[in-house]
């Protein structure tokens, strides 16, 4: 029983994020032309962002969603993995961080709703999300040939 609402729950999370909140985004959020496709990112140097973005979506057989380029770079910046808990530790980190959105809220809330299991990485990830440097200004698609520990380091993520 625990195992089918886990599932629904993470159909749940997919539902709202990709059904709803995609198509949102696309009418609310002026586009910003992401210009790399997987190819080249796979062609920039190891162990830098570009190159990690690239894996990390190979490695889930994923590919880059238009309006979700910026947040799979997050994924990867922060360390978080692309699963239920890290996706919502994402959103606890950038709450901390001075992000405040609706879909951050709402990824906050719906984790605190149904995820009791994950309320220790959730803390931690705040915790993180505070002594972190101000992300706000990031460019995050300008950060693609820069080394990931550079990154990290210049905005103190742990």
């Amino acid at each position: 029983m625990i195992k089918l609402l886990k599932k629904l729950r993470s159909q749940l999370l997919v539902l709202l994020t990709h059904t709803f909140a995609l198509p949102v985004l696309k009418i609310v959020r002026r586009k910003k032309k992401f210009p790399y496709n997987m190819e080249q990112l796979s062609a920039l140097p190891f162990d830098t962002v570009g190159n990690e973005v690239w894996q990390l979506l190979n490695e889930n057989n994923l590919r880059l969603l238009p309006y979700y380029e910026r947040h799979d770079i997050k994924h990867v910046v922060l360390g978080y993995p692309f699963s239920d808990e890290g996706e919502v530790c994402l959103q606890f980190f950038m709450l901390a961080n001075r992000r405040v959105s609706f879909p951050v809220l709402a990824t906050v809330i719906y984790g605190l709703a149904t995820m009791p299991e994950y309320y220790t990485s959730f803390r931690k990830a705040y915790a993180r999300g505070k002594e972190a440097g101000d992300l706000s200004k990031l460019d995050w698609f300008g950060i693609m040939p820069e080394l990931l520990m550079d990154v990290r380091k210049n905005y103190n993520v742990k």
